[in-house]
């Protein structure tokens, strides 16, 4: 059976750890490996940030801001007030409780630690259980093409807000990044399913799939690889997906998202609102599972991981 076998997840932030935090209900923590991409990181303040690193981490550990869906619950402002009082930079706001992991974080890299054995520490720290691993200890930073230029990836989502209308996506540091030894033992631990969680395809999924020799690797596992569809209905539940795909001149739907990832996935996983378009996606050769894909509650996220899991195991025993 599928479920008793490993599940390797790839994930953004916000969308990416909901799911993440379904197949950690559904499945033991051995069975479990969750890569998050670390192209988003970046030092603000003097400190090193690594935002879709620690969305899944806080809601592992059942500390994060679940109404925001970033941070921590409960957070107070007293470090940025202060900032903000002293004529320093306040656009990407840092709450007192998240300032002691960055601040952690910091600490473990001047003693010479990899983001990977920090991320450990950290984890090991806030009682999660599963293994979270960063795609790559090497910095890789994502930058978008607007009207303005090249924006760094930060400044275009929290200080723009996704503004500016973008036409390109590169990864700088990319060429000579390498996977994270975990992530590279995950691969050849011959996971059972590869699961795309429904983050950004262009700027939190597509940084660990083009770090190089990944995909290549991926392909070569006997595992199916599938992906939930951040869109729903025409519209991106969270974040600047729908902009993106509109900036980059693709149609904003279930059908776009299949259509990016078809040289990839063997199935998309999509909401009922998009059942109309499942035949459309299975011309392409990508199986389709249709149900609710809209997670608000915690029983919401089990059961679209469930959903996810049986859907891996239907296409595993095909190809059995």
């Amino acid at each position: 059976m599928i479920e008793q076998a490993n599940i390797l997840a790839l994930s953004g932030g916000v969308g990416g750890a909901k799911l993440a935090l379904g197949l950690a209900r559904s499945l033991s923590a051995k069975q479990l490996t969750i890569v998050a991409n670390t192209a988003d990181d970046f030092c603000h303040l003097g400190f090193p940030v690594s935002p879709d690193l620690d969305t899944v981490m806080y809601t592992l550990a059942g500390l994060s801001n679940v109404e925001q869906g970033w941070g921590v619950a409960n957070e107070t402002w007293q470090f940025m007030d202060a900032m903000s009082a002293l004529g320093g930079e306040t656009w990407f706001r840092l709450g007192d409780r998240d300032l002691a992991t960055h601040t952690r974080r910091r600490q473990y890299f001047e003693q010479g630690l990899s983001l990977e054995q920090v991320t450990a520490k950290l984890c090991q720290a806030l009682g999660v259980e599963q293994q979270l691993i960063p795609m790559t200890n090497d910095a890789v930073a994502t930058q978008v093409l607007t009207e303005q230029g090249w924006l760094d990836f930060q400044d275009y989502f929290v200080g723009q807000q996704c503004q500016p209308p973008i036409s390109e996506i590169r990864f700088n540091g990319m060429s000579s990044a390498t996977p994270s030894d975990a992530f590279e033992m995950a691969i050849a631990a011959e996971p059972k399913a590869i699961i795309i969680c429904p983050s950004n395809p262009f700027v939190s999924v597509d940084p660990i799939l083009k770090i190089p020799s990944v995909l290549p690797k991926l392909k070569r596992c006997r595992a199916p690889i599938i992906a939930v569809s951040p869109i729903v209905n025409g519209m991106a539940i969270k974040g600047p997906t729908a902009n993106m795909m509109q900036g980059l001149e693709m149609p904003v739907s279930v059908s776009g998202v299949a259509s990016y990832y078809s040289d990839i996935i063997d199935g998309l996983v999509i909401d009922r609102s998009d059942s109309d378009r499942a035949a459309e996606i299975e011309t392409m050769g990508i199986k389709v599972k249709i149900t609710d894909t809209v997670m608000h509650s915690e029983q919401d996220k089990i059961n679209l991981a469930e959903q996810c899991l049986q859907f891996t195991e239907q296409l595993y025993s095909s190809t059995a």
